[in-house]
């Protein structure tokens, strides 16, 4: 790759992360956090994407920077105060500035005029500020002062000089963020007179070199009528990305001497200075000598702050980590078989042998276990993009709306997040469109009329939770019934429980929406979110509170390669059921199980029946029988939180398993989610239980529904 588009790539990946930083920023703004430290971390993401755009010559993205950057500055110094007004237009303005940033990746920057928009909206918030304070000091006191020129003027007293040294080292962090030493140096220059030496002493051979480090430190000396602060504030944006000492030099002072009348003797102050000279020059050597030293100490214990906070971090290619996860997934089934093929032979009994055989599997776990973690990432990033979807959608169907997220640190596989947005997209249209009511609505139930979306993760029994949720008026069942009907999706008289009329909610077509819009109306939502979790081994459950709002709860598994699951027979297959599914095993006595039509049954668990499924009936390994075959009874859960109970021969082990795409290697089986090798080397076919139990009803939902046939 060319080195300056790797540049370039770097550039935008590190865009990504200020967006998300800003994104994040704004939020907490908006949630009342308006310290300095979150503002000044809100305006560095701006800087940053500014400033690495001009690198890039990327004008419009640098213009639209700069006028968001602009008005940050003004909430910094407390000119702009952050109210409800102006934090939306800042959320609006991180939207722009986003898609400005995807816009300049692609090169697809057209018309500029939304973004000239929202900086109008900008210069007009600015130009209220600067009114304001006007109008502020306009109540000020002044009187006129006379004021004299020509040589009255000249006598009057120049601004004291004051010098600075600056020790300036950046560290590789500032030159990741796309900032730049000499844009520094030059708004020294404005402040007054510098002058620059550069320290090359730590830098190495050209053949040890690492391009991403940073070698070079500098030396500067300013003569400003500045003062300190003012000179700190240049290095605002690069704090902590730089080892930085500032000391302020006393400027040199001549001793007055009495003026008499009649012209000065400079002969006479010649040798005077002559004679001071050496205890002059004595007292500026120990003076820089203290300085030096100083600035050392400064650097010194900078470098060892900065190597205790920093992290260091690489960048690498997903392809390469997709392939050692494949690679070590490959591992896993190779020690499997070996230890399979060892309890077989000769070598079971030998102690040394099994040893060396379960410190293996421990090492072959923990390798698996870390590469995993290499694809693991927080939900946070999928969370901030669901906040433009709310603001977005609020807009159109003019509701004031606000998410609020918890646990957006629990981790995922990355494969997982990726397959999230779309179905996370949906809920959160829906619960604003549908979910929520109106302001006015909002306001005659007692509510406020801004609505609250919460968004919130965590990690549960080896599994991710996720849940949407509203406070909005609740599923209208009776609506949602009727609709079912008119559509011929349920039986007139069919007798529902609330659960099965909030399931409808996921069958194909069916919407509650009065109209088409670009949000809803056509049916083509909820059924897609069901099949896109389906998909990823994970169920979806409602439940919801008339006048108190619904929550769509996500079960997913933390990652998409291994699973753990348990090993069963049936006739001559080797099948694994997924052990998130499993609540128990049970015995199927005779006196337990009745007869429901000729090859349907039911087994009594606890007072409960539930049906009986025989897993190899199901899959064609075997014909149905009018009579339950002996075996073993394994209780399982679905998506819709309904149970059943599988029907296998018995049971052969429990084990961690690969997950091998049947749809990649084959095709589509119904009733079969994916497949692995056991350690024997056979294939083992993983049930997919949600989809068994949908066989086994045949014109009934996985919740039992009882629909209406086909004419």
């Amino acid at each position: 790759m060319d080195p300056m588009a790797e540049i370039r790539l770097t550039f935008f990946q590190e865009c990504e992360e200020q967006l998300a930083a800003l994104e994040n920023g704004l939020l907490s703004m908006q949630e009342g956090d308006t310290d300095a430290e979150t503002v000044n971390a809100v305006f560095r993401a701006v800087h940053s994407i500014k400033g690495g755009a001009g690198a890039f010559k990327l004008d419009a993205l640098v213009s639209f920077a700069h006028v968001f950057e602009t008005a940050l500055d003004r909430v910094r110094s407390g000119a702009l105060s952050p109210d409800a007004d102006a934090m939306k237009l800042f959320l609006r303005a991180a939207d722009a500035l986003a898609d400005l940033v995807a816009a300049s990746r692609d090169g697809t920057i057209g018309d500029t005029a939304p973004y000239d928009a929202i900086g109008e909206e900008f210069n007009a918030l600015i130009g209220g500020a600067a009114a304001a304070e006007e109008d502020d000091l306009a109540g000020l006191d002044f009187q006129p002062i006379a004021t004299a020129f020509g040589e009255e003027a000249a006598e009057a007293p120049a601004p004291a000089l004051n010098v600075f040294r600056i020790r300036f080292r950046p560290l590789r962090e500032l030159f990741v963020k796309a900032n730049d030493p000499l844009a520094l140096f030059r708004e020294l220059q404005r402040l007054g007179q510098v002058s620059c030496t550069c320290d090359l002493k730590n830098l190495p051979f050209l053949d040890t070199i690492e391009p991403e480090d940073s070698y070079l430190s500098w030396d500067l000396r300013l003569e400003t009528t500045s003062d300190h602060a003012a000179v700190k504030e240049v290095f605002d944006f690069v704090d902590g990305d730089c080892d930085l000492a500032i000391e302020a030099e006393a400027p040199p002072v001549l001793a007055e001497e009495p003026r008499t009348e009649g012209d000065l003797d400079i002969a006479g102050l010649i040798k005077k200075v002559r004679d001071e000279a050496p205890g002059i020059a004595a007292v500026q050597a120990a003076a820089a000598a203290q300085t030096s030293a100083t600035a050392e100490a400064g650097e010194s214990a900078s470098a060892k702050s900065a190597k205790a906070v920093v992290q260091p971090t690489i960048r690498v290619d997903l392809e390469r980590v997709d392939r050692l996860i494949n690679l070590v997934g490959e591992l896993v089934i190779n020690q499997a078989m070996l230890t399979q093929r060892v309890l077989h032979s000769s070598h079971v009994r030998d102690r040394e042998v099994n040893a060396s055989l379960e410190e293996l599997e421990r090492l072959t776990r923990e390798i698996q276990e870390s590469v995993m973690a290499i694809r693991a990432q927080p939900v946070r990033p999928l969370f901030q993009r669901m906040s433009r979807i709310i603001r977005e959608v609020a807009d159109i169907t003019g509701k004031d709306v606000r998410l609020r997220t918890d646990g957006e640190s629990t981790e995922v596989d990355k494969t997982v997040v990726e397959l999230l947005a779309d179905p996370l997209t949906h809920m959160i249209r829906n619960a604003v469109d549908h979910g929520l009511e109106s302001p006015e609505q909002r306001v005659a139930a007692g509510k406020p009329p801004e609505g609250t979306v919460r968004l919130a993760a965590a990690h549960r029994s080896g599994r991710v939770i996720i849940e949407v949720s509203d406070d909005g008026a609740g599923i209208n069942r009776p609506r949602v019934l009727q609709k079912a009907i008119a559509n011929g999706l349920v039986a007139p008289d069919a007798q529902l429980s609330d659960s099965e009329i909030d399931n409808l909610l996921f069958l194909p077509g069916f919407s509650t929406a009065q109209s088409v819009s670009n949000i809803s109306g056509r049916g083509v939502g909820m059924d897609v979110v069901k099949r896109s979790i389906q998909a990823l081994g994970g169920r979806i459950s409602i439940s919801s509170a008339p006048g108190q709002g619904s929550t769509f709860t996500l079960s997913l598994p933390l990652t998409l390669a291994v699973l753990d699951g348990i090993v069963v027979q049936v006739d001559e297959q080797t099948f694994v059921i997924p052990l998130t599914a499993i609540v128990e095993t049970v015995k199927h006595e005779s006196s337990r199980i009745h007869h429901v039509g000729d090859y349907s049954f039911v087994l009594r668990v606890r007072d409960v029946l539930v049906p009986l499924i025989d897993v190899g009936a199901e899959l064609g390994v075997r014909p149905p029988s009018s009579e339950v075959r002996p075996g073993v009874a394994i209780l399982i859960e679905t998506a819709n939180g309904s149970r059943s109970a599988l029907l296998v021969d018995n049971i052969q082990d429990q084990r961690k398993v690969v997950i091998k795409s049947l749809e990649t290697n084959y095709r589509r089986v119904d009733g079969i989610a994916a497949a692995t090798i056991l350690g024997d080397g056979r294939v083992a076919m993983i049930l997919d239980v949600d989809a068994l139990v949908g066989m086994r009803h045949h014109d009934r939902s996985p919740a039992e529904i009882p629909f209406a046939k086909a004419s």
